[in-house]
């Protein structure tokens, strides 16, 4: 069963898993399962994406009852009046003070045409674990929340690869030994990325929504084992 997190006759927000895809595609090679189609089955209706996340991805998704709510919020994210939060772990510790990440990216092909990108990152906390890896006797982490102006082509995971801090879990764009380490250290065996937080405009009352997804048990046990907490989520809590 997918997680329906919101629903009204207009619009559902669901809590994608990671390693599902969201539709057939050319980019997500076979697959078995498509989110798209589960969801169609669970309510019994014809269903339309708004957006997209990768396969590796978790997190909220906006998916619309008709195709004209799927065409208004399409309008929200081209004119990028939604406000999108991703939580990300990845290799080393970018500056406390956080910064933004301003560099042109292709789309799905990279031969394609160069379009502006820019993501916005905030470093959330930091672990040095003593694991031996290549030179370093220990290995630097840290948990970031990541707000992408735009919506190209895999951009947090590209825009942070570009500044040497890839996310973890990442087998296209990271570090495979670092990857590595995760599966065999901490049983973690899937990417650190979380589509976390929207904000936008109901497509049919205009009124102002703010939707949160939570994290799955894989990634709450490796923030819990870490000792991180969220924004807003004191230790007592």
């Amino acid at each position: 069963m997918i997680d329906i997190l919101y629903q009204d006759d207009a619009l559902l927000a669901v809590n994608k898993p990671a390693n599902l895809a969201v539709h057939r595609s050319t980019f997500v090679g076979p697959a078995d399962e498509f989110l798209i189609d589960l969801l169609r089955e669970q309510v019994g209706d014809s269903v339309y994406l708004a957006h997209r996340l990768d396969r590796a991805t978790s997190g909220l998704l906006l998916v619309a009852r008709s195709k004209e709510v799927a065409a208004a919020l399409g309008e929200q994210f081209m004119q990028r009046t939604v406000h999108k939060q991703y939580l990300v772990v990845v290799r080393g510790w970018p500056e406390p003070a956080g910064g933004v990440v301003d560099y042109p990216l292709p789309g799905s092909r990279d031969t394609g045409p160069r379009r502006e990108a820019r993501t916005h990152y905030r470093r959330l906390a930091t672990i040095e674990v003593p694991i031996e890896l290549g030179r370093y006797p220990q290995q630097r982490y840290a948990l970031l929340l990541a707000e992408p102006e735009s919506g190209r082509f895999r951009q947090i995971r590209k825009h942070l690869a570009h500044i040497h801090h890839p996310v973890i879990g990442d087998c296209q764009h990271g570090r495979g030994d670092h990857n590595r380490l995760y599966k065999q250290h901490f049983g973690c065996h899937r990417m650190l990325l979380h589509a976390w937080r929207l904000c936008f405009a109901h497509p049919a009352t205009g009124a102002a929504m703010e939707i949160e997804a939570p994290l799955d048990a894989a990634y709450a046990a490796l923030l819990e084992r870490f000792g991180w907490t969220l924004p807003g989520v004191s230790e007592e809590e």
